[in-house]
């Protein structure tokens, strides 16, 4: 389990995220939603060694984050960043290669290939990363986090995937093999935590819905706990019909103008 206990990260007199806590449960697909500037990625880096708290602390297990090592952390975690710039012009197999090698892998080569198959890339293994579309470009950097965390529990401890909106480039395809993928490594025992801005999607996968505004988290719970017209109106600011489908465990969002 990843735990986060009153987290704040200050910047000047402003507090990007403010006494926040979370729990992330093995074998579960945890989303976190809110508008732009409510602290989503800056809570994500905490979670995953990047960034540390000016208060609070997160631990992995009953380990707290800080004790790990940069190697120990990347057999534990993977993450795929909300972009990535690239100076060097490396082909697909060597993006996801690194994935393979911080992980430890024998057979780096084998693992990167086996992460691109997975994400639809077969026969993109030779093709510049920088001639690539941003959509196959946001696979390939999903693929090298797969290659990374291989196994949803190795050792007797679940591994986790940090995916900072993993969907913002792709067709609808792609955004629901993604999202399904994170979702068979979940099944397996690994542990998820997204970042989406579609509700609709958010609200279909994730076991755990985390909604965050002005660096708070407001509500956490089911999406049928937590995506409601009010939370709508309060988070967003604008007016939301919320529905259920015919499987009425899952919401979906009709967002309507503020300007009729």
């Amino acid at each position: 389990m990843i735990s986060a206990r009153n987290v704040t990260v200050t910047r000047g007199e402003r507090h990007l995220i403010d006494d926040v806590s979370i729990s992330l449960a093995p074998g579960t697909f945890s989303v976190i939603i809110g508008p732009n500037g409510a602290g989503k990625s800056t809570l994500m880096k905490v979670l995953c060694g990047e960034m540390a708290p000016d208060q609070g602390h997160v631990a992995y297990g009953n380990v707290d984050l800080s004790v790990f090592s940069p190697v120990q952390l990347a057999r534990r975690r993977a993450v795929l960043p909300q972009s990535t710039v690239l100076a060097f012009p490396f082909t697909a197999l060597e993006i996801v290669r690194m994935g393979a090698v911080a992980q430890g892998s024998r057979t780096p080569d084998e693992q990167a290939r086996r992460a691109l198959a997975k994400v639809g890339l077969n026969g993109f293994e030779g093709r510049a990363y920088n001639m690539l579309s941003g959509g196959e470009q946001q696979r390939v950097q999903f693929a090298r986090a797969l290659a990374q965390v291989p196994l949803a529990v190795e050792n007797g401890e679940s591994r986790v995937l940090l995916l900072d909106e993993p969907t913002s480039s792709l067709d609808l395809g792609h955004q629901i093999s993604v999202l399904e993928t994170a979702k068979d490594f979940v099944a397996a025992g690994g542990t998820v935590l997204a970042i989406l801005h579609d509700l609709n999607l958010a609200a279909e996968f994730a076991d755990q819905l985390i909604v965050m505004h002005r660096g708070t988290v407001t509500a956490c719970g089911s999406a049928l706990e937590t995506i409601n017209d009010e939370t709508i109106a309060q988070v967003y600011g604008v007016s939301g019909a919320v529905g259920r489908l015919p499987a009425d465990h899952i919401a979906y969002v009709l967002p309507q103008a503020r300007h009729r």
